[in-house]
């Protein structure tokens, strides 16, 4: 009985981590949220905007790219919840962690606006 708890929670805690490797998609919503580098014109700020992905356990089994895109996706995401349709990013935050072979997690901050007619 032992050995089958230990089995199955062996396997859940493998697919809770297969699961976390996986890059968070984009919203339909969140796929029509812009990206920029300026701030845009004649448009209203929403507020400030958070997007992440990875993390010490998960971040060594995504490529950076990955960990980069999935960042990106889930600001986009958040951006369009608060109603903006195009974000200013403003910085981009890779963190490595000391026993991983590369970057662990991605954060991407910016600012999110909606602009009439975009």
């Amino acid at each position: 009985m032992l050995k089958h708890k230990l089995m199955v929670l062996g396997v859940t805690a493998l697919v809770a981590l297969l699961a976390g490797c996986a890059t968070a998609p984009a919203t339909p919503q969140g796929a029509a949220v812009e990206l920029a580098t300026q701030r845009p014109a004649n448009c209203k700020f929403l507020g400030e905007v958070t997007g992440s992905h990875g993390n010490v356990f998960s971040g060594d089994f995504i490529t950076d790219e990955k960990l980069i895109q999935g960042a990106r996706n889930d600001l986009r995401n958040k951006a369009a919840a608060m109603g903006a349709n195009v974000v200013q990013v403003q910085n981009t935050i890779n963190s490595k962690h000391p026993y991983s072979a590369g970057i662990v997690k991605s954060t991407v901050v910016g600012a999110a606006f909606n602009c009439p007619g975009r």
